[in-house]
């Protein structure tokens, strides 16, 4: 099965907006330089694709900061259906001016199984893109059910320095949190660095039961840690 999923900047009258995209996509209305590309990718056969402004060195976000993009699993459609499992690509085409007459593009895909396990995969760095990060998380399983098999706290009691292992999932806080409710450690966790543990120490903290709470953009989970110098 192939559906595109696509995180779009296409601009009218620019050379350097994914021209190719927009006319393969079937998209409506001509940009007015004349070079073919559309003025509006939306109208184009896309599957919850995201527009936007032309990014560059001094806009927020930047030009080649970070990006993330999350799709359901259905259709674009008014009323949207879920997909059937199988094997899909998200597509990738990029194009951008190094200076007025040298042109550079990237056009791309990365396949991924929409089942019912949860799927990963770290393709590899292609031109600017760098540090990619693919989860399919299926919707039959939360997230906090998918922690509860990928997180790991050892070891357990600790005597002072413990791990935190996230493997697979995108982790972006981790906070350790004592009986009062206090938070006594928080870190926040660049995903696209690919880490997947990260060593904390209580040594100077007192013996007793403490909470390690990891959070996604989306939600958390909580895990009990016993400290015992």
């Amino acid at each position: 099965a192939f559906i595109k999923t696509n995180l779009l900047y296409i601009g009218d009258g620019t050379s350097d907006h994914l021209p190719q995209f927009s006319l393969k996509s079937g998209a409506n209305g001509t940009a007015s330089n004349g070079d073919g590309a559309v003025q509006d990718a939306r109208t184009g056969n896309t599957v919850n694709a995201i527009t936007g402004a032309t990014r560059s060195a001094s806009t927020s976000p930047l030009a080649w900061g970070p990006y993330s993009v999350s799709w359901d699993g259905k259709t674009g459609a008014t009323t949207p259906v879920l997909v059937p499992d199988g094997t899909y690509k998200v597509w990738v085409e990029m194009a951008w001016n190094d200076n007025p007459d040298l042109h550079d593009f990237i056009n791309t895909g990365y396949s991924f199984t929409k089942g019912a396990a949860i799927f990963t995969t770290y393709p590899p760095n292609e031109g600017p893109l760098s540090a990619i990060s693919l989860t399919w998380t299926p919707s039959a399983l939360s997230i906090d059910s998918v922690y509860k098999t990928k997180i790991a706290i050892y070891p357990n009691p600790s005597r002072g320095i413990f791990n935190v292992g996230y493997n697979d999932i995108p982790v972006s806080k981790i906070e350790v949190i004592n009986v009062l409710g206090q938070v006594v450690k928080s870190f926040k966790i660049d995903a696209s660095k690919l880490e997947t543990s990260i060593s904390i120490d209580l040594s100077g903290n007192a013996n007793g039961l403490y909470i390690i709470n990891v959070s996604t953009n989306e939600t958390s989970s909580n895990y009990k840690l016993v400290l015992d110098k």
